[in-house]
């Protein structure tokens, strides 16, 4: 895994497109369902929260109703397009492996972009950076696309249009077509290869490849890891068949 995974998708060409990619409104559901475990886990307030890997804001921008919302990323550029939607929100760069506010929170959420996570040595450093953040009973959400138990093969498509320009001509527009494989069934990853189609107000149109490399962990790696960063850890299915991992700071005694 390289020091910092900004793909083309996230850096500076792509990261504008990003709603027309995956809109805000799309993560209404993950919100809700985010939320729900922390409530039936939560030991204590729920007013605060620290989102890793915050990506583009979508997330955010449903649980910012509830929560107050401090949102890192290690891609500036996927920072711009969050604060665009979400400028009542904190935004830091920050690398979740790494990344030490000197703060805890009622909270920590990390959505698809632990995935970015590619060995279990990387993985345990995103696991403990969450649990540096967060106050005695308080909660942490990792919600991984797969895990090595369920993983299949498959393709995806969509994509959305910007709103029409004042004069009524088209305005910009993405689609994609997204591919998930693992040539390799013996290591730690898997491959997502992305085709994306943009096609700017102007009518021009530009076609480009983007490979992500993601982990691949079976269940019990990842209840026996977060168990030795020092959670109290269990696995839920989340409404779309996904294994989603919640983790407790163990409440201080006394």
């Amino acid at each position: 895994m390289s020091d910092a995974v900004i793909t083309d998708l996230y850096g500076d060409e792509l990261a504008p497109w990003f709603h027309l990619l995956t809109p805000p409104s799309d993560y209404a559901d993950d919100a809700a369902f985010a939320l729900g475990m922390l409530r039936e886990h939560m030991v204590g307030p729920l007013e605060t929260a620290l989102e890793l890997g915050s990506g583009g804001g979508n997330m955010a921008s449903h649980l910012k109703r509830w929560l107050q919302l401090t949102l890192t990323d290690v891609s500036p550029a996927m920072l711009a397009v969050s604060a665009r939607i979400n400028p009542d929100c904190e935004h830091i760069v920050g690398d979740m492996r790494t990344l030490r506010l000197g703060r805890t929170f009622d909270t920590v959420l990390v959505h698809d972009a632990i995935c970015y996570m590619t060995t279990e040595a990387d993985l345990r450093a995103a696991m403990a950076t969450a649990f540096e953040h967060l106050r005695p009973g308080g909660v942490a959400v990792f919600e991984p696309d797969h895990v090595r138990e369920r993983f299949a093969v498959g393709t995806d498509h969509g994509g959305e249009d910007a709103a029409p320009l004042p004069d009524g001509r088209p305005g910009p527009a993405l689609r994609y077509l997204e591919w998930t494989t693992d040539p390799d069934p013996t290591d730690s990853t898997y491959q997502v290869e992305y085709a994306v189609l943009t096609r700017d107000a102007d009518g021009t149109v530009r076609v480009r490849h983007d490979q992500h490399v993601e982990g691949l962990f079976p269940q019990a790696t990842w209840l026996a890891l977060m168990a030795d960063v020092g959670f109290g850890a269990v696995a839920v299915d989340d409404p779309e068949g996904r294994v989603v991992f919640v983790g407790t700071r163990p409440a201080l005694e006394g």
